[in-house]
């Protein structure tokens, strides 16, 4: 392949472009790989093209490895197949829908769980017909409600969705672990540094699920690492050591006392150490039972059921983990206190919740037996030795506060908790038999008797994979593609015009570049060459530093003594090298 930039559908761009938040979406647009074309909605440009149509060949060689096999689902989907799986509600807002012209409703699917569940369905009866698993490379649709950092959340996106059934754990278990090594072995290809970790599931559902995060700063997802251990987990399923439980009955009985002006837990601590509290000076915010009302919104409810949530009062609650663990309901918090003046704020406690009929669930912190400083449910007034399990029971415990760094591993007695950023690639989860036992899919088992297969999901965002590439191969002059992706293998500069007379003759470094270039085309490399008329030397340096392109070759002031410049744009390497030495220098990597 041998692309000129005379006649290359480009334009690059000399400043960040205002709305680019990260480095990822600036510096795509600038060097020419995307252009802007709706909130959350991209041009892919010929350079662009390129790279994303490599990063595909990727993934689809993987899968075609491993025996997956490629079908296309329409994008466009009817409602009945997500009433009857119970996502139509359970998307919400999340999901783009219209209705045709005869008033049936359809969406833009995000995911294709049913159509595929569908299909087996329909096509296989017999347990001779599993395994099976499906794929495709397919456009995906999310209405965002704030589209932002490019590609890395957009509303619409490629995707790479495949789909396994089979007819027993171990089988589902199996083509897990296929899926896990292949999504390695292409992370590994693309030349990402990534971290897997354990997550949670979503609207998908069943017992497990792993997400492929690769490193970056600006990465929406937050996960830890263990110190000690290869403990690693999206923030939102890490799970809290839990302490021992203790004898409710071995604490004094409950004391309410008189606490003006104490609504913060700062306030609170000071007070109860000023006035030695439970006759302690030595309380601190870990001590106190700190409860915090939210409204919690079910898909398709009217209105929104009130819960509260107790943690000790140094932490925080983290809503992502809330909703997480309570999806696919969402939550804000509680702001209409006066509407209830049973909720008394600053001074809530565990021990009417029950009576008053709101859901009560705590950290796994909040153990039985332990005991707490908390709130009396009354105005400036507090109460000491509140023991759970003896004055009030939790509804269930919920895994909503915090992760700090420090925190103690899950999985080892002595690691700690660090956190680290990254971008969300992949995600495989093992469905179980949701999706088929929605749509009762049974085939006949080998002793005549139903068997309903069990599935596993395994995606990765195509396009997102770009964005993450470019986050992690860049530098302050533009982006430096791995070899396994770039829109070419050697960028061929002619410095100097590219006209050297009026008849339109090229000039002998344009004459050069060209003729190396077809060679190298002919003998199979990618090869762009910058010949371009009137722009400066300057220009196009910045320009090939920018496209990022592995290798350079300028072909400049000593060619008339036969040499060559070769710049590697990774390393910033460069070396002079005789001109018919280069084709062989190229080919050989």
């Amino acid at each position: 392949m041998l692309l000129r930039m005379s006649h290359l559908l480009l334009r690059t761009l000399r400043e960040d472009p205002a709305d680019a938040e990260v480095p990822s979406h600036r510096l795509l647009l600038r060097a020419g790989y995307l252009r802007r074309a709706a909130p959350g909605g991209y041009s892919w440009l010929p350079l662009g093209k390129l790279v994303l149509d490599r990063v595909t060949e990727v993934v689809r060689a993987e899968m075609n490895a491993i025996g997956d096999q490629e079908v296309q689902f329409p994008a466009l989907l009817p409602r009945g197949p997500y009433e009857t799986s119970g996502r139509w509600t359970e998307y919400g807002d999340e999901i783009f829908t219209l209705a045709d012209r005869r008033g049936a409703e359809h969406l833009l699917a995000p995911t294709h769980e049913e159509l595929a569940t569908l299909l087996v369905r329909d096509l296989f009866t017999s347990y001779r017909d599993f395994p099976v698993v499906l794929y495709q490379v397919q456009t995906k649709f999310r209405d965002e409600a704030r589209p932002r950092a490019g590609l890395l959340r957009g509303r619409e996106f490629l995707m790479k969705d495949a789909y396994s059934f089979d007819l027993d754990e171990a089988g589902l278990r199996a083509a897990y672990d296929r899926h896990r090594d292949a999504y390695r072995r292409i992370l590994d290809r693309l030349g990402l540094d990534y971290t897997i970790v354990s997550a949670t599931s979503g609207s998908m559902g069943g017992s497990a699920s792993e997400e492929f995060l690769a490193a970056a700063p600006v990465g929406e997802d937050t996960y830890v690492g263990c110190t000690e251990c290869g403990y690693a987990a999206n923030t939102e399923a890490v799970t809290t050591p839990a302490p021992a439980a203790g004898d409710p009955l071995a604490h004094p009985p409950a004391e309410v006392f008189a606490s003006p002006g104490t609504t913060s837990v700062a306030e609170l601590v000071e007070f109860a150490n000023a006035r030695r509290v439970g006759g302690r000076d030595d309380w601190s915010a870990s001590g106190v039972l700190k409860n915090v009302v939210l409204d919690l919104h079910r898909p398709g409810a009217t209105a929104p059921e009130t819960i509260v949530i107790g943690l000790p009062g140094d932490r925080e609650v983290d809503l992502r983990r809330v909703e997480a663990a309570l999806h696919p309901a969402t939550v804000t918090v509680f702001e209409d206190f006066a509407a209830h003046p049973e909720l008394v704020r600053g001074y809530i406690g565990p021990q009417v919740l029950a009576k008053l009929g709101i859901r009560y669930l705590v950290d796994p912190r909040v153990a039985p037996g332990t005991a707490w400083l908390t709130g009396a449910n009354e105005p400036d007034r507090h109460a000491v030795d509140v023991v759970c399990g003896r004055d009030f029971a939790p509804d269930g415990t919920i895994e909503a506060a915090e992760v700090r760094a420090g925190d103690p591993c899950p999985a080892c007695p002595t690691g700690r908790l660090v956190i680290r950023r990254g971008i969300e690639v992949g995600h495989i989860f093992q469905l179980g038999r949701r999706f088929t036992d929605a749509f009762e899919v049974d085939v006949s088992g080998p002793d005549g008797r139903p068997v309903r297969p069990t599935m596993g999901c395994y995606g990765i965002g195509v396009s997102r994979l770009v964005a993450a590439i470019a986050e992690q191969h860049h530098d302050d002059r533009g982006l430096s593609w791995p070899a396994a992706v770039a829109p070419g293998d050697v960028h061929l500069i002619a410095v100097g015009r590219s006209t050297a007379d009026p008849d339109g003759r090229p000039s002998p470094q344009v004459e050069a570049a060209l003729r190396v270039g077809e060679e190298l085309a002919a003998r199979g490399l990618r090869v762009l060459v910058d010949d371009r008329a009137q722009v400066s030397a300057g220009v196009r340096f910045t320009d090939a530093e920018l496209i990022g392109v592995p290798r350079a070759v300028i072909f400049g002031r000593r060619l008339p003594e036969g040499y060559v410049e070769l710049r590697h744009r990774a390393t910033g390497e460069r070396s002079e090298l005789p001109l018919d030495a280069l084709v062989e220098r190229l080919l050989a990597g």
